[in-house]
């Protein structure tokens, strides 16, 4: 078939002016030779079996959307019922009764019916009349056999169904082992999904094993194939003397790396010197992962599949083998090191005048933690700056420097939300010891500074060679989400400014400021974060709304993230002048390909690390039921409001439970008011708990509220 014909066709077919036609007019349009017709039939058949279009009765083809059916994917609720998102931006969710859901499954991609139409107080509600395509063939959970069969219990709540497990499918799991089970027979309208046991992860409760669930749970694959390992062994030789010859040689550059304590695989480096015009000259160099991972090599094809590492409190899942990660690639002192550099001069103003880009090898002076440069920088600790005497006034240019691109991005309107993240502390028995603010300290924000500008400049140089590229994007928020932000921030007596339909970074960026050390505060922060896109990767510059930036890319960690790795590999090819137009052709497609792909693994990545940072915040609090805490409500629901300690960790006070009012949820206010006494609870209101249950097997915490604290203003 003709290169991009799928995109043509359906861009055709949804267009509003479109008006149904058969498959032999449609072969016309596009200009299909008679040898090619059964080969374009089938295609349009392969595109109906997958949902893209409909038939009617006479044979004419047309949207779904034309023929009132919605499509997209299905999220199950563990009460039965569910909701289908659909494939179109800005369409709301379709609600599916429990008697409607059909077999689907969550995650399942399927074709709804409109049975309802939405009102203005109430969502559409549909049927499912299809299941397109089955999304998830394996799970989790927990085995409990019988005599002569046995069931999986799905961990993932969404997953409502048991699953049936035939006893010569048992494959030595026990009672209340943790399980993957693969899926052989879908459920049909009176019989669950059927499956067999193809991996005992082991018993239920084990740290290790509670871990490994949430891994796989996710399709996080851990270990390394054979082959890729011994492919890393193979590529990781000394640096050859003709490959030194060739590169900017700067190994008697003062550079330098600031990591966290634990980190192994150190991808960036920097350095910093003040010219006699004054400017800043900051020099930031990554690790060059792509002289020894090749395009297309088995290392290539492992590292796109998993597309990021993934950070899980005390256990990494790498993107690379650890030969390549911690060892070869990493950045580590007195090392001599392959790395593409970026130089940038700027000015006063935090505007880099000028650039340049190498492929260098550097050879670093020093492995710095954020705590020491912190302390050097925050505490002027003796001891340290004795120690490190030789790299202080380093340290101090570089605090210089941010702080002129810290202001920088704030006069064009970044936004710079603040929310405190966990940082969990495990003892030598792997037990939660504390859970406590990850501190962002002056050391923090340097490294920070220095890669968002870095990312912008490699960002922008691309864009302008109009070579293909993978940029990080965050799309301006849609106009509808605005609308509803608007209406909650005038009840606090604020306003956006400007234009909702194309709302201006400075326009979010002023409500924060306002709102800073008010009691509000956590409630319009809370509420404006989720009116935002979430960033993704694309092949297309659409710019970073939250960063103000009209041109961003990953460029700074190529060791745990492949965007980062794939431009390295187009910046090396132009810098050596290597890209003709039939490369430039074959980039584009591997850049798109990139881009989804890494998008989809981030997205899995964020999920599991949040579920693990969950079931240790379970743990921490089992034995804590009883106990008194004050907290903050954090988010409110129509079910209940979730109350956030000031460790981070959260809980749910229940509605249901909450027996002195009834009580209901205003959607347009975010809060829940007592229908009797009119008592009213927002996000950011101080509130007493108590720890009422603690279920870690679903990392669910409750909380049973015991009063309102009037916080002085």
């Amino acid at each position: 078939m003709v290169p991009g014909l799928k995109e043509r066709l359906l861009g055709l077919i949804n267009d509003p002016s479109y008006s149904p036609l058969k498959k032999e007019e449609l072969a016309v349009i596009f200009d299909i030779h008679p040898a090619e017709m059964p080969m374009f039939y089938n295609f349009l058949d392969e595109l109906e079996e997958d949902g893209y279009i409909g038939r009617t009765k006479k044979g004419k083809i047309m949207s779904l959307n034309q023929m009132g059916l919605f499509v997209g994917k299905f999220v199950s609720h563990r009460k039965g019922f569910g909701f289908v998102e659909s494939d179109e931006e800005y369409t709301q969710d379709l609600f599916i009764p429990a008697d409607n859901v059909n077999t689907a499954m969550h995650n399942d991609r399927v074709i709804a019916e409109i049975v309802t139409p939405a009102t203005d107080d109430k969502r559409a509600e549909g049927k499912i009349i299809k299941v397109v395509k089955r999304e998830v063939t394996e799970v989790v959970g927990l085995f409990q056999p019988s005599k002569n069969f046995g069931f999986v219990v799905p961990d993932n709540k969404k997953f409502n169904q048991d699953i049936y497990i035939p006893k010569k499918f048992f494959s030595g799991a026990k009672e209340n082992d943790k399980v993957v089970v693969e899926i052989t027979v879908w459920p049909a309208e009176d019989r669950k999904p059927e499956g067999k046991i193809i991996e005992v992860l082991g018993q239920k409760g084990e740290r290790g094993v509670e871990i490994d669930s949430i891994v796989k749970a996710h399709g996080l694959p851990e270990e390394f194939p054979k082959k890729v390992l011994d492919e890393a062994e193979f590529v990781a030789v000394p640096i050859p003397e003709e490959e030194i010859q060739r590169r900017f040689d700067i190994r008697d550059l003062k550079t330098f790396t600031i990591d966290g304590e634990d980190a192994k695989d150190l991808d960036d480096a920097v350095s910093i010197e003040k010219l006699p015009n004054g400017n800043f000259k900051l020099g930031v160099h990554i690790a060059d992962v792509t002289h020894y991972v090749r395009e297309k090599s088995k290392l290539d094809k492992e590292a796109l599949k998993r597309a990021t590492s993934v950070y899980l409190v005390d256990k990494v899942i790498p993107m690379l083998p650890k030969t390549l990660s911690n060892g070869m690639c990493s950045l580590n002192p007195f090392e001599d090191k392959l790395t593409l550099s970026i130089f940038m001069e700027i000015n006063d103003k935090g505007e880099v005048v000028k650039h340049d880009i190498y492929e260098s090898v550097i050879n670093s002076k020093a492995r710095m933690t954020y705590t020491e440069v912190s302390d050097i920088l925050e505490k002027d600790d003796p001891l340290l700056k004795k120690t490190f005497s030789h790299m202080v006034d380093e340290f101090k240019m570089s605090e210089e420097l941010a702080r002129i691109l810290m202001k920088r991005r704030d006069r064009r309107g970044s936004i710079d939300f603040d929310f405190p993240e966990a940082k969990i502390i495990l003892n030598k028995d792997g037990e939660v010891a504390d859970i406590k603010h990850y501190e962002r300290r002056i050391s923090n924000r340097i490294i920070e500074e220095f890669m968002l500008v870095s990312n912008e400049t490699i960002a922008e140089h691309y864009f302008w060679l109009g070579l293909p590229f993978v940029y990080r994007v965050h799309e301006t928020p849609s106009a509808e989400k605005m609308e509803q932000l608007s209406k909650f921030v005038a009840t606090f007596g604020y306003t956006i400014k400007g234009d909702l339909e194309d709302v201006h970074p400075k326009a979010l960026q002023a409500i924060v400021e306002n709102i800073k050390g008010k009691r509000e505060e956590e409630a319009i922060s809370t509420i404006l974060l989720r009116s935002l896109k979430q960033a993704r990767y694309e092949p297309t510059c659409l710019g970073h709304f939250g960063l103000a930036a009209k041109y961003y890319c990953h460029f700074t960690s190529p060791i745990r993230r492949y965007p980062d790795l794939q431009i390295h590999r187009i910046i090396k090819e132009q810098l050596n002048n290597k890209i003709n137009q039939k490369r430039q052709d074959q980039l584009s497609n591997i850049v798109e390909y990139a881009s989804t792909q890494s998008s989809e693994r981030e997205r899995a990545a964020e999920l599991a690390e949040r579920d693990v940072h969950d079931y240790y915040k379970a743990c921490y609090m089992a034995d804590k039921v009883g106990q008194e805490f004050e907290g903050t409500i954090s988010s409110v629901t129509n079910f209940g409001m979730f109350v956030e300690l000031e460790n981070t960790i959260e809980g749910l006070v229940r509605l249901a439970n909450m027996a002195d009012d009834y009580y209901i949820y205003d959607d347009m206010t975010y809060t829940i008011i007592g229908e009797r006494t009119k008592k009213t609870f927002r996000i950011g209101d101080p509130v007493r708990i108590r720890v009422d249950r603690v279920n870690v097997d679903f990392r669910e915490i409750d909380f049973e509220l015991l009063e309102k604290i009037d916080d002085e203003e």
